[in-house]
């Protein structure tokens, strides 16, 4: 693989493979150690790809794996969260209300609503990413979209002034 190959892999794929990461771990000093992990195993392996759809879904299922890695070693189980004091923050997509209500929709339902908004896939493709059944992302998208339903539905909702 040639040099200009991996910088357009980094550059396509980092700030994605940090905002999945984040979702997961929820540290922001962590995304960098996945990022690293992700990108490692891309180059190391000999991994060929049927197109950049493919390739894209390899760089997000292999996130996810690596941060349930991350969670089930002792490292992390043992770690105290620093989040207040560092700077550097996961790059968010859009900074919105909306975003952050969906950080606080239960990891399921976020990853789903997450990878089906805001990375464009279907819902047959979210449940091969997260290894479940069709019908359960169907759930956590239905379910996961009823919380913010109820949870916006004052914000967002038409303002009528009284006589109109």
């Amino acid at each position: 693989m040639d040099e200009q190959e991996v910088r357009r892999v980094v550059k396509d794929y980092s700030d994605m493979i940090k905002r999945i990461s984040y979702n997961y771990l929820q540290h922001t000093y962590d995304c960098d150690d996945i990022c690293q992990t992700v990108f490692l195993k891309f180059l190391t392996g000999n991994i060929s790809f049927e197109s950049r759809e493919h390739e894209k879904a390899w760089m997000v299922r292999t996130t996810i794996n690596a941060c349930h890695d991350l969670k089930k070693s002792a490292f992390f189980r043992k770690t105290v969260a620093l989040d207040e004091v560092t700077e550097k923050e996961a790059p968010q997509t859009k900074n919105s209300e909306i975003l952050d209500e969906i950080w606080k929709l239960p990891r399921n339902y976020r990853t789903a609503i997450y990878l089906y908004y805001y990375e464009g896939y279907n819902t047959e493709e979210i449940a091969d990413i997260m290894d479940k059944r069709k019908t359960a992302v169907s759930k956590y998208l239905s379910r996961g979209r009823r919380i913010l339903k109820d949870t916006l539905s004052d914000e967002y909702a038409p303002r009528y002034k009284a006589g109109e």
